[in-house]
């Protein structure tokens, strides 16, 4: 538990345990499928491991998770938190709308495009999508990502097999795309992004990832912002 308010208000009292640096970050990542430390690692790239065993340990003391057969599983009480977590990122979407530069993460952005890839819409086989980031500087500004067999991951390096259909252009723009900021018609033509590849695959792509729940909220940040549908 974090520093005690000292208060016997319930407000107090939760956030005696929610407001802890982190906490809310790792029921996010539980929240969206994340149950092995591996993958909460790569969800939350900032937190130290030892950190974040910390913040798993008070969350199964406090009784919002359990850990079962190697995963982090939420209870009951954890589940509760689900619409809470939601309507956090809801009102975050609708009132902070910049993004700074240093809230921009290749990594953590095509893991959270992984989890979102519906299967269904992806063609039978092996699909690997490269990804260029023209304003990230050295190593990371490539990246793959493999779709088989119901499954998706994501590489830093090149995986070896033949890309089907690659996304150039500017990671912020497709972070705004991920938001829905813009459309992904939008961010194309405006140019900051091109995808290259048969024209049939230019088209469905996509199609082929399922945006957040979030990403159609009305903003309240200012004009030039645009839905997900525009």
């Amino acid at each position: 538990m974090g520093a005690g308010y000292y208060q016997f208000c319930p407000v107090a009292k939760a956030m005696e345990l929610l407001d802890e640096r982190w906490t809310m970050l790792v029921l996010r990542e539980l929240m969206t499928g994340s149950e092995r430390f591996s993958d909460l690692r790569r969800g939350l790239p900032r937190i130290s491991p030892a950190l974040l065993s910390k913040r798993l340990h008070s969350l199964a003391v406090a009784s919002l998770i359990r850990h079962e057969d190697g995963r982090y599983v939420l209870t009951d009480a954890g589940l509760e938190l689900v619409p809470i977590v939601q309507a956090i990122a809801v009102w975050g979407v609708r009132w902070i709308g910049e993004l700074g530069d240093a809230d921009l993460d290749p990594k953590l952005l095509l893991w959270d495009m992984h989890r979102q890839v519906d299967h269904d819409a992806v063609p039978h086989g092996r699909s690997v999508v490269h990804f260029e980031f023209t304003d990230v500087p050295g190593t990371l500004r490539y990246w793959w990502m493999v779709i088989a067999s119901r499954e998706a991951d994501v590489c830093d390096y090149d995986p070896g097999f033949p890309v089907t259909v690659t996304v150039a252009g500017s990671l912020r723009r497709l972070t705004e795309v991920w938001r829905g900021d813009v459309s992904w018609q939008h961010a194309q033509r405006d140019g900051a992004l091109q995808v290259l590849g048969p024209e049939h695959v230019r088209r469905a792509l996509p199609a082929w990832f399922t945006l957040n729940a979030w990403a159609t909220v009305a903003r309240a940040h200012g004009p030039g912002v645009t839905t997900a549908t525009d």
